[in-house]
C-alpha cells in the first residue's frame, strides 16, 4: 500500500523545508506569535523585522507562514491586501543592494586544489581522504556551476564516465526543475584542475561503487551518509583558511559565481551561460555578462 505522505514530502526541495521551519521556529519562538495568527499580526511581524531582513528574506517569511496555514487547514493571512501593501512598504523605504557571495576566483581554487594535493600524502588516512572528497567537491561545484544541493544530491549510479575525456551526470531535481523530470550535465576533462581526474581519485580512494557521491567522514576515516548542503560552505571556507585565502564573504554560492566570473571573462556570451549554468532568466546571466562600454579616449 503506497504511502500518500512520503510522495508530499518528496515533492518539497529538502533546504525549502528547512527553511520554512526555521521561519515558524522564528515566528513563535523568537518574536512570540501565535499560530493560527491573523493579517494584523502577520504585518506587525514584517513592520518590526523591516530593518533586519530584507524585502526578500521577508517574502520567504509570508511564504512559510503561508504554508502553515494552507498545510493546517486555516485562511492564510498572509494574502490579506493590508499584509501585501505592508511589504510594498518595506521594499520602497528599505531598499538595499543585494548582498552576494563573493565569486571563487580561479586562483583562488588552484590554491584551495593545492593545498588539498598536498594534504593528500598525509600519513593521517582520515585526512588523506577528506582531502581527497573536498577536491572533488570544490572542483565539481566550479567547473559545473553547481548549487550546494545540486552537488549533495549527485548519486554515482547517475554517473557515467568516460576516462581522460568526460563525466556525464544526471541531476535528480534542482531549483528551476519545479516538475522533477532531472538534468543531464556533461563535465570535461580539463588540462589542468581537472575534475574528471578528481572523480576518479575520489572512488579509488573511498571504494564508493553506489549512493551518495559526497559523504561524511567521521574522525576514524569512516564514510558515512550524504553530505548537507550547508556542510559545502563550511567545506570552503576552512580550505580557503588552510591555503592563506581570507574566507570572509564565502559561501557553497561562490563556486557558482566565481565559474559565472570566469565565463564572462572568457567571453561566454550570455546565452552560453544560461544554458551551461541552467538559469532560465536572462537577469542572472546579466549580473556577470557586462557590456564594455566605448569611453573612448577617456577610458583609463
Amino acid at each position: 500500500m503506497s504511502d500518500p505522505e512520503r510522495y508530499r514530502q518528496a515533492a518539497r526541495r529538502e533546504s525549502t523545508s528547512r527553511r520554512y521551519a526555521q521561519v515558524i521556529e522564528h515566528f513563535e519562538g523568537e518574536w512570540g506569535g501565535l499560530l493560527p495568527t491573523t493579517q494584523a499580526s502577520v504585518a506587525r511581524y514584517l513592520a518590526e523585522h523591516a530593518d533586519r531582513f530584507s524585502p526578500g528574506t521577508l517574502r520567504t517569511h509570508l511564504a512559510a507562514l503561508a504554508r502553515w496555514h494552507q498545510e493546517h487547514g486555516f485562511l492564510d493571512p498572509t494574502k490579506a491586501p493590508a499584509v501585501r501593501d505592508v511589504l510594498r512598504g518595506i521594499q520602497a523605504l528599505h531598499t538595499r543592494p543585494p548582498r552576494q557571495a563573493e565569486p571563487l576566483q580561479l586562483q583562488e581554487l588552484a590554491a584551495c586544489i593545492e593545498t588539498l594535493m598536498t594534504e593528500e600524502h598525509s600519513d593521517q588516512p582520515v585526512v588523506r581522504l577528506r582531502a581527497c572528497r573536498d577536491r572533488l567537491l570544490l572542483l565539481l561545484g566550479f567547473w559545473r556551476a553547481l548549487r550546494s544541493d545540486e552537488l549533495c544530491r549527485l548519486r554515482i549510479e547517475f554517473i557515467q564516465l568516460e576516462p581522460a575525456r568526460g563525466l556525464t551526470l544526471f541531476l535528480t531535481s534542482s531549483k528551476t526543475d519545479r516538475a522533477n523530470l532531472g538534468r543531464q550535465l556533461s563535465v570535461p576533462a580539463l588540462i589542468r584542475l581537472c575534475p574528471v581526474q578528481a572523480y576518479e581519485d575520489w572512488l579509488a580512494c573511498s571504494g564508493l561503487e553506489d549512493g551518495p557521491l559526497l559523504r561524511n567522514v567521521d574522525r576514524w576515516g569512516r564514510l558515512g551518509e550524504g553530505l548537507h548542503s550547508y556542510s559545502v560552505s563550511r567545506i570552503l571556507r576552512r580550505t580557503l583558511q588552510r591555503s592563506g585565502v581570507d574566507a570572509e564573504g564565502y559561501s557553497g554560492h561562490s563556486l557558482r559565481r566565481g565559474f559565472a566570473t570566469w565565463a564572462n571573462a572568457n567571453q561566454w556570451s550570455a546565452k552560453a551561460l544560461m544554458d551551461y549554468v541552467g538559469w532560465r532568466d536572462v537577469q542572472s546571466a546579466m549580473r556577470y555578462v557586462e557590456a564594455d562600454a566605448p569611453f573612448g579616449v577617456w577610458r583609463r
